[in-house]
């Protein structure tokens, strides 16, 4: 099949709402809000609690959280694997090849990305409303929540930008997940295997669905900046 009747039939398989394309699509998206969803339950108040307290060895907290914002997925998933494996301190709950291991592998890679931003978002405005807050009597604990609101905007584009991490990210997961039929194979794995199979109207159907996706986050990222910068105006 040449490239040309690939995309056509790609097109057809989008149009005509594909069973299997559907379920790896559903599977993504759930794995991927998932985690971004826990990232951001733990991942928020980390990054505003190291912006707020002062304690021996922050800086070092500091320099870890921004240098795993760059952590390569394959070390990502083989940390997990190791945990998850039938040897490791996680094995005996049978999470490894499923979803779950999938979306712990995710949580991994985005969590030091949305701690380390909110960290330093959380820091400007601390910088900017301290003494306001001091004066008003307010502990650092009682800061926080305050900060987080006033930093929503930021936040939002933060996490959708965690968001596009994971939705994109294929070694991690291939490894913790086993890219299983029908069980753990999302898109950024079936786009590999069914271009390896030569199976091209699957995997570009896939394609599409996966740039649109990161085209849709783009854009709502730019729109929240917009946003923002108006009430702030």
């Amino acid at each position: 099949m040449d490239n040309n009747n690939a995309f056509y039939v790609a097109l057809s398989l989008l149009l005509n709402l594909d069973s299997s394309l559907l379920q790896i699509v559903g599977l993504s998206l759930q794995v991927s809000l998932m985690a971004v969803v826990i990232a951001a339950v733990l991942g928020f108040p980390l990054g505003a609690a190291v912006a707020l307290w002062r304690f021996p060895g922050r800086g070092g907290v500091v320099v870890v959280l921004n240098a795993l914002m760059g952590l390569p997925p394959v070390v990502a998933g083989l940390m997990v694997y190791l945990l998850l494996s039938r040897a490791g301190p996680l094995g005996e709950f049978g999470l490894l090849f499923t979803p779950g291991a999938m979306v712990i592998a995710q949580v991994v890679l985005v969590l030091p990305i949305l701690a380390a931003l909110s960290r330093q978002k959380v820091e400007e405005l601390l910088g900017e409303y301290r003494e306001q807050l001091v004066s008003l009597g307010m502990s650092r604990l009682r800061m926080m929540p305050t900060l987080l609101w006033d930093a929503r905007f930021a936040l939002l584009t933060i996490l959708l930008a965690g968001f596009g991490r994971a939705s994109a990210e294929v070694g991690a997961v291939m490894m913790v997940g086993g890219n299983i039929d029908g069980i753990t194979r999302v898109m950024t794995t079936a786009i590999v295997l069914e271009t390896g199979k030569g199976n091209l109207p699957l995997a570009l159907g896939l394609g599409i669905v996966l740039l649109t996706l990161v085209m849709l986050i783009n854009a709502t990222v730019y729109l929240v900046g917009e946003t923002a910068r108006r009430r702030a105006g």
